[in-house]
């Protein structure tokens, strides 16, 4: 039985972590906030939807387009965003994907009606299933099995902190 192309991805790679200890701190807090707004965005417009039904004058069917238009893109294409992310570079698609998510934010936030808000918050799907893939697979070529499971499951703060008596 062949192996998954993940794990022959990664175990291609050899031993050597590509960045230094410095820079680690930098590629965590990156992918963590891009995936963390990406996710976030998915459920925060919910928020806003009485005042954009209102500034709109929006019926329920657009404000409910407005919602989910985001997650069917997101969730259509986060699979081609891996693929593309293992063909052209993980790091390349994961910078792509933040671009054209923050650029969809810029078109949530300019749109006169609710036609263009679903339109932009369609594009911030696609960029968030750019950037999602990339962010789980940077992080995890970027560390070592060990300190991959430390800075992931406890956090650098975390393990400075008396909450870790509490919660460890």
């Amino acid at each position: 039985m062949r192996t998954p192309c993940d794990e022959a991805a990664i175990r291609s790679v050899g031993r050597a972590v590509p960045c230094g200890p410095k820079s680690r701190t930098w590629i965590l807090a990156a992918t963590i906030l891009a995936s963390s707004m990406a996710f976030i965005d998915s459920t925060v417009v919910n928020v806003a939807l009485p005042s954009i039904q209102a500034s709109f004058h929006a019926t329920v069917v657009d404000v409910q387009w407005v919602v989910e238009s985001y997650g069917i893109f997101l969730g259509a294409l986060i699979l081609a965003g891996g693929s593309l992310g293992d063909r052209f570079g993980r790091r390349l698609m994961f910078l792509v994907g933040v671009a054209i998510f923050a650029a969809a934010s810029s078109g949530c936030g300019l749109a006169t009606d609710t036609q263009q808000l679903i339109v932009a918050r369609s594009v911030q799907g696609l960029g968030a299933a750019l950037l999602v893939p990339g962010s789980l697979a940077i992080i995890s070529t970027s560390f070592d099995e060990k300190s991959r499971g430390t800075r992931l499951g406890r956090g650098p703060a975390l393990r400075r902190s008396p909450l870790r008596l509490v919660l460890f």
